[in-house]
């Protein structure tokens, strides 16, 4: 049996976004240079709320966004009983010498953003790499990765997880705590 705990419905979640365009707004100006880069599957889904998000509200930048699957980079990958599914990379442009916004839903261990790092040079060698999280969960990190932009912090127990639900693919927009009843 599982405990829920919402701490984020949609009006909540868009004022986060709003002040994350914001503040990436001011850090990059007219983000000459710069792609935002989501994580397959669900930073893809907040790197493309932030950029239709960027575009409402600073029509007149560009901002490249794209979609990095990680699968083969994970070192858990040859670890899972069922093999797992790859993600399509959607990216229709180099990396060479961008400044890059690396974008995942949820910061933990660290080991989704270590690997996402291989994947990244595939397609160049960025000039600097920044980190949005959404939610970043301090308790339990396992690599030394901290984000440079973040939606807020939450401290979790070990037996605690989060959900993050988009409107786009889960019919509503959501963040919340699960926690897995112990005996």
């Amino acid at each position: 049996m599982k405990e829920r705990l919402e701490i984020r419905d949609t009006a909540k979640l868009n004022i986060t976004l709003r002040r994350l365009c914001a503040e990436l707004r001011a850090a990059y100006g007219d983000f000459q240079n710069t792609v935002l880069l989501g994580i397959q599957p669900r930073g893809a889904l907040f790197a493309s709320r932030i950029h239709h998000m960027m575009q409402s509200m600073y029509p007149e930048i560009s901002l490249p966004c794209g979609y990095l699957d990680i699968t083969f980079h994970r070192d858990d990958f040859r670890r899972h009983e069922t093999p797992l599914l790859a993600n399509e990379n959607t990216i229709h442009f180099s990396l060479e010498n961008k400044q890059v916004i690396l974008a995942d839903d949820v910061l933990f261990t660290g080991r989704t953003i270590r690997s996402a790092m291989d994947a990244m040079l595939t397609y160049g060698r960025p000039e600097a790499v920044k980190l949005l999280i959404l939610v970043d969960r301090s308790h339990k990190r396992e690599l030394p990765i901290h984000a440079d932009f973040s939606g807020f912090r939450i401290d979790t127990l070990d037996n605690e997880k989060v959900i993050v639900e988009w409107q786009e693919k889960h019919g509503k927009d959501s963040i919340r705590i699960e926690t897995r009843k112990t005996n």
